[in-house]
């Protein structure tokens, strides 16, 4: 059904709103999304939405996930179509195919520009923005009458544009006066200033529904990377509070909600009946908001249980009700059971809607997944959603990494980076981090080998989870790390280490190897991962946030190696600069490398170095 219309017909006293989803990364996590889209729609959204990669990298999936929910689910679906780097033809193919899985929202926009390219350069000249999409749409006869069109705002201004507010509302009117249907904002945390701007619009003309689109802060790290990005402000007040919780994961969540829920309340007293929530594949937070602004009702808790050693000897427990014990025999049954069956929580046929799948499955992956999350997670990869490429222009690159044009310059530049000297790499967009500070002398030794480092920690044994450096999570907490390193370097090299771990024996250090060619080196098994950050709460299970196994490595080695791409679009074709850079990227490998010894922070680096 046309979103427009069902927004006409709602007369509920509870606000409608959305929820928005992004094909995750591998397969796992697309199979486990559908599960956690299964569960949300529950809670009985007026419409979900479905994004689209820039230049249709994720169009298949994208496609495939929004006729899932549609046809599987039966839940209004809003696909995202973007314009950007899309080849002729490629429009109207996704058009079709949304047209013929009854999808019958589309969400138009421009999208970010390509990597690699200072200004965006459209591919298919008719579209250069998501004005031209509407245009196109409502003026094509196969399309106009079928499809409800929804438009991008952005009540803190759009961070490519130079116009003022007032311009931008004009384009935004120009794309209603085009046939668009309804508008989803970009995120924002001032509510008084979305007020003023929706004010504005609304006395421009613009009259069609404008839905204001919120994301709850998940994590300290993704907010301050996202806020950035997006270009939102972020009153002070919000600022201080954060600030001073940053080192407290749960802190942060639990902010995210309360801050979520009195924007919605504000919103909600000054006539706002509609919420777009970008969920970042993740549910608890956005069940909990919903929960307290009692919009659904609430979820009893999941508690760990306590075994007891006797079925009789819960009676002499406390108080403890029987829900709440657990005979040891019934504990390795069912522990068992899981792991013969390899039951991974938010899967299969245990946890299917309505049976307890709002308990324990909705945390297992409740903070983002970034880089180095678990590859079956749903929200694994979300920081790509932001990926700006390089983030910078070609003439910011060239300042900020020079010219190279052999080896010993990429060398050269790692190694200043470690120093402090050089801000950024491609890989890394910041300095240094604060933790990587004590293993910067192993990390110059292994750059000045010519393997050119672009992740690492160093291990940690039981560190505070306040501490200033090392910690996270909850107060009153430990955290443990095993080292590990990510490098590039000639398959000469990885070779060399391969016959070290064979002549060595050690059992103490797994890796992962891969080149652009895809051919791919370890000695794990496929089903085989490393837990190399884990966290131990209080009142809490073992928490393992940070994972490197097959499929998140594979993911992230595309991205990697494709970082050497776009660094070579910085410079003209056949020049020494892109010929280098290209070289490179087709010789040389990705390996990541982990010492399991957290208790001996110099093993890993021993081991590297020595000999």
């Amino acid at each position: 059904m046309r979103l427009s219309d069902k927004i006409a017909e709602w007369n509920s006293l509870t606000p409608f709103y959305t929820f928005e989803f992004f094909p995750p990364r591998t397969e796992q996590g697309f199979d486990n999304l559908v599960s956690r889209i299964e569960r949300l729609s529950k809670f009985n959204p007026l419409a979900v939405s479905i994004t689209w990669g820039a230049g249709g990298s994720t169009k298949d999936w994208s496609l495939k996930l929004a006729d899932i929910c549609r046809n599987d689910h039966e839940v209004n679906t809003i696909m995202h179509l973007t314009c950007t780097n899309m080849q002729v033809g490629t429009v109207e193919d996704a058009l079709r195919a949304a047209r013929e899985k009854g999808i019958r929202n589309i969400l138009a926009l421009r999208g970010d520009p390509p990597r690699g390219e200072d200004h965006w350069i459209p591919s298919d000249p008719r579209f250069t923005s998501g004005l031209d999409l509407v245009k196109f749409i409502k003026s094509t006869p196969e399309f106009r009458d079928y499809f409800c069109v929804g438009v991008a705002a952005y009540p803190d201004g759009h961070t490519e544009s130079t116009a003022s507010e007032e311009e931008q509302i004009r384009h935004l009117k120009a794309k209603v006066d085009a046939g668009a249907d309804f508008i989803i904002t970009q995120l924002f945390y001032d509510a008084d200033s979305f007020l003023s701007w929706q004010s504005k619009a609304q006395s421009a003309g613009i009259m069609i529904p404008i839905i204001p689109g919120i994301m709850p802060i998940q994590t300290y790290a993704s907010f301050m990377r996202l806020t950035k990005l997006c270009g939102t402000r972020v009153p002070e007040e919000l600022l201080t509070q954060i600030n001073a919780i940053k080192h407290d994961d749960q802190l942060v969540k639990d902010l995210g909600v309360e801050v979520t829920v009195a924007i919605i309340r504000k919103l909600q007293q000054n006539g706002v009946q509609g919420f777009h929530f970008c969920t970042l594949n993740l549910e608890k937070s956005v069940q909990k908001v919903l929960e307290t602004l009692g919009w659904i009702g609430h979820r009893a808790e999941q508690h760990n249980m306590l075994i007891s050693e006797s079925p009789n000897q819960s009676i002499t427990i406390g108080s403890l009700p029987p829900e709440m014990v657990i005979t040891a025999s019934d504990a390795a049954a069912s522990a068992s059971y899981k792991l013969h069956h390899q039951i991974h929580p938010g899967s299969g046929p245990a946890n299917t809607a309505g049976k307890g799948e709002l308990l324990s499955t909705t945390t297992w992956d409740e903070f983002p997944n970034g880089r180095f999350g678990d590859a079956k997670s749903p929200a694994f990869g979300v920081s790509d959603l932001w990926d700006n490429g390089l983030g910078v222009s070609p003439a910011d690159a060239i300042a900020f990494w020079g010219r190279p044009t052999k080896v010993e310059d990429i060398t050269s530049l790692f190694v200043r980076y470690l120093k402090g000297e050089a801000s950024s790499t491609p890989w890394s967009d910041s300095p240094l981090l604060s933790e990587s500070i004590p293993i910067a002398p192993h990390l110059s030794k292994l750059n000045a080998k010519g393997w050119w480092t672009v992740a690492s920690q160093p291990a940690v044994d039981a560190a505070p989870s306040d501490d200033e450096t090392y910690g996270w999570g909850p107060r009153g907490g430990y955290v443990f790390q095993k080292a590990f390193v990510e490098f590039f370097c000639s398959k000469e090299d990885l070779m060399r280490i391969e016959s070290k771990l064979i002549v060595t024996r050690s059992e103490w250090v797994t890796y992962f190897a891969a080149n652009m060619l895809d051919e791919y080196s370890t000695n794990m098994t496929d089903e085989g991962s490393n837990a190399v950050t884990w966290g131990v709460f209080p009142g809490k299970e073992i928490s393992s946030p940070t994972i490197i196994e097959r499929d998140s490595f594979l993911a992230w080695k595309d991205e990697a190696f494709g970082y050497w791409t776009q660094w070579g679009l910085v410079f003209p074709p056949d020049s020494p600069e892109r010929k280098l850079l290209e070289q490179i990227r087709d010789e040389r490998w990705l390996v990541s490398l982990v010492h399991h010894n957290f208790k001996d922070a110099d093993a890993l680096w021993t081991f590297l170095l020595s000999g």
